[in-house]
């Protein structure tokens, strides 16, 4: 009899345990009246532990696509203004520092400016970085020559390219939009969050 009572409780908890407010009675104690079926976004899931750590993907049957792999670049949180308890535990919050890998950045502006970035003065050019000195059509060279008069970055910003990493910000809210944007920290904010991450090491 009590095993009976039990899987009654738990599938009349399972029903309940929707998002939605289909299955809930209204106001005025009337039943409401169910006008879609059950969607798998109403089911409630544990949080998402927005975490950087090993990569542990699980697949998720939803009605606009299964699975999506973003780009992996977030290597590690390094500052947070509000916890010192999430950069130790890694948690990717909105507004935290985190270290980003800069190869698709640098890609991109070696790209689009055709000049390389993050080398050595004095180094030997690789051939990669060779090509960006081929000479172009004149339509294309008179095109990169005015994307170069733009092209200038700060030596703070050079520098953390060399290392191959940037500090940026998160900009989003990873456990409830489930990416993680962000813009990448350069001027007096970098300035601001270097001399804090500095100050913490020195403690």
């Amino acid at each position: 009899m009590s095993v009976h009572l039990f899987v009654l409780f738990i599938s009349v908890l399972l029903r309940y345990l929707q998002g939605s407010l289909a299955l809930k009675r209204r106001k005025t104690g009337g039943e409401r009246k169910p006008y879609h079926k059950k969607r798998k976004y109403e089911l409630v899931r544990p949080p998402a532990n927005t975490k950087v750590g090993p990569r542990r993907i699980h697949t998720v049957r939803v009605r606009q696509r299964e699975l999506h792999l973003g780009l992996r670049v977030i290597i590690d949180v390094v500052n947070n203004a509000s916890n010192n308890e999430l950069v130790r535990t890694k948690t990717l919050v909105k507004s935290c520092i985190v270290l980003v890998d800069s190869t698709p950045f640098r890609q991109w502006y070696e790209a689009h400016y055709a000049i390389p970035l993050g080398h050595k003065k004095g180094a030997k050019l690789t051939p990669e970085e060779e090509l960006l000195n081929k000479k172009r059509p004149m339509t294309v060279q008179k095109k990169t020559d005015r994307r170069r008069k733009k092209s200038k970055i700060s030596s703070l910003l050079e520098e953390q390219f060399l290392q191959g990493r940037l500090l940026s910000c998160i900009a989003s809210r990873p456990g409830y939009c489930g990416r993680a944007g962000g813009h990448i920290l350069e001027g007096k904010e970098l300035e601001f969050h270097l001399r804090k991450i500095r100050a913490k090491k020195g403690k």
